[in-house]
């Protein structure tokens, strides 16, 4: 990148004005916030998203929901995140649920161009988040050594599969990898011990909720001390603290120790339906039996206390699946509200949509993504602290604006459109009315 080095250095480079523009020129960013955003905790924020997937654009996301400006880098084939899953287009679930309300710019970082324009777009962030193996950053030009010591200031966000050395550090890590190697499926075994996997991405969201407030942490030190730092983070080690009680019961207690903490506890079959219902305690196992109307259990020394439930776990349960079947879901939740004991039906996702608590609070945003209408979003739950939800770019969408609001002349971004460095969406797929 010899050819490069004066790039950026405006007064040094007599020919630089062929590739920026004087900064009472520049373009301002049209702003993705509304006034009341502006009141946000990130709000005027600069988050620049290298990273692609889960756990990192879900980290960048949530810094979006609380009011920073998230620009996400895209190679020219796209975030593989927008072809997994759900797919329609260039767009997914996954893009949506974790890249909405950014702005994208696609950019080929391979080459020494692109790796330049990478370097320039990442000295003027405040944040920078990367979910790359160890070293890619690094090949890439935009190292955390690289970008701190000219931008000592900025917060770098590194995301992994196992940490950045380490016997498995150069592993290739997924979700479902991380749920086997973790535990996470041990946890969620069978009543037979056959291990299961969780239905949904929690070890990467779990890491994405984890980095983002170790993004806040860190951005919470700057503002104390003006100075940034590095936030490392990975799957493997977001999963063990995601079981901290789990593994501690388990170092306690033995492989006996998972599992249902009392009984009866568990998922029960009604007429139309199923729902969960348990008892933590005696004062709980009492309303339980008055709801069932089987009073007698209270005398029988085999149910005393939780203890001897455990102990007698499958005949109760199957008493309580019995008394279950002989009503519908909606009759027992009526019943057993009444008496205010712990319980739940099993709702479908259709079902939770139009769950009156969540149609009460509003639960669920409105997207609108072109090309696929309004969509439901649940947000951040903290909701004095987010915005509105926001659609999720094509990639490459805001390329041209994203580089002239880094000063770079048209000139110079016309060259390197043709180039292919950089690539801007075409109107209709980027949803432009």
């Amino acid at each position: 990148m010899a050819q490069f080095e004066g790039l950026f250095q405006r007064e040094a480079n007599p020919s630089i004005k062929l590739l920026f523009i004087p900064a009472d020129e520049l373009m301002p960013p049209p702003s993705t916030t509304s006034p009341d955003d502006t009141d946000l905790p990130f709000a005027r924020l600069r988050v620049l998203d290298i990273s692609q997937g889960i756990a990192g654009p879900y980290c960048a996301h949530i810094l979006w929901q609380q009011g920073a400006e998230v620009v996400k880098i895209e190679p020219p084939a796209g975030d593989w995140g927008r072809k997994v899953g759900v797919v329609r287009g260039d767009t997914s679930a996954l893009t949506l649920a974790y890249n909405g309300g950014k702005r994208s710019a696609c950019i080929d970082a391979t080459t020494d161009t692109g790796k330049a324009v990478l370097l320039e777009l990442a000295l003027q962030a405040d944040v920078l988040v990367q979910n790359f193996r160890p070293q890619v950053a690094e090949r890439l030009g935009v190292g955390y050594g690289t970008l701190a010591a000219q931008r000592p200031e900025l917060v770098y966000v590194s995301i992994s599969g196992y940490g950045p050395d380490g016997p498995y550090a150069d592993y290739p890590a997924s979700d479902s990898v991380m749920q086997a190697d973790s535990g996470l499926m041990f946890a969620n075994r069978d009543a037979d011990g056959s291990a299961r996997r969780i239905g949904m991405l929690l070890a990467d969201a779990a890491t994405g909720l984890y980095a983002a407030q170790a993004c806040a942490a860190a951005l919470c030190r700057r503002f104390r001390s003006g100075r940034g730092g590095h936030v490392e983070l990975n799957l493997f080690e977001a999963c063990c603290a995601l079981q901290a009680n789990n593994l501690l019961e388990h170092a306690i207690g033995g492989p006996s120790a998972a599992g249902p903490v009392s009984a009866p506890n568990g998922v029960y079959a009604s007429r139309d339906g199923s729902l969960t219902l348990l008892a933590l305690n005696d004062a709980q196992f009492g309303k339980l039996c008055r709801a069932l109307d089987q009073a007698d259990w209270l005398q029988d020394p085999r149910f005393a206390d939780n203890a001897a439930r455990m102990a007698h776990a499958a005949l109760l349960n199957q008493l309580v699946a019995r008394c279950i079947a002989t009503r519908s879901t909606a009759q027992w939740q009526d019943i057993l509200s009444r008496h205010d004991v712990l319980h739940a039906p099993v709702r479908t996702y259709d079902d939770v949509r139009e769950h009156p608590q969540a149609a009460h609070r509003q639960t669920f945003q409105a997207i609108a993504q072109p090309g696929l209408g309004p969509l439901p979003f649940a947000g951040i739950p903290a909701r004095s602290l987010r915005r509105d939800a926001g659609a999720a770019p094509a990639n490459g969408e805001h390329t041209v604006e994203i580089l002239r609001e880094a000063g770079f002349s048209q000139l110079a971004i016309d060259d390197w459109l043709r180039q292919g460095v950089a690539r801007q969406a075409p109107a209709a797929r980027a949803g432009v009315q």
